[in-house]
């Protein structure tokens, strides 16, 4: 369901509870909606294993899941800090 037919169902849903509760319906038109921001592309956190360590001082640790799917340190890293 897209955002404005969203906003639209729950606009109507809000009128009918306002409309049985008190007799009145409400304006929920949007005057001057707010412009859609497009989403900025990011980057990757970290650029290896050896960058994690050194900006977190923490090791990186593979979870249980990525062991059990036999995936290596750099592929596990890779789906956890890669780009995305």
């Amino acid at each position: 369901m897209t955002d404005d037919k969203f906003f639209e169902e729950l606009s109507n849903l809000i009128n009918d509870a306002f409309a049985g509760a008190f007799g009145r319906n409400i304006d929920t038109k949007v005057k001057n909606p707010a412009p859609k921001k497009e989403q900025p592309k990011t980057s990757a956190l970290y650029e290896s294993i050896e960058d994690y360590t050194a900006q977190t001082g923490k090791r990186f640790r593979m979870t249980k899941r990525q062991k059990e799917l036999g995936m290596t340190r750099e592929e596990a890293f890779n789906l956890t800090y890669g780009e995305y």
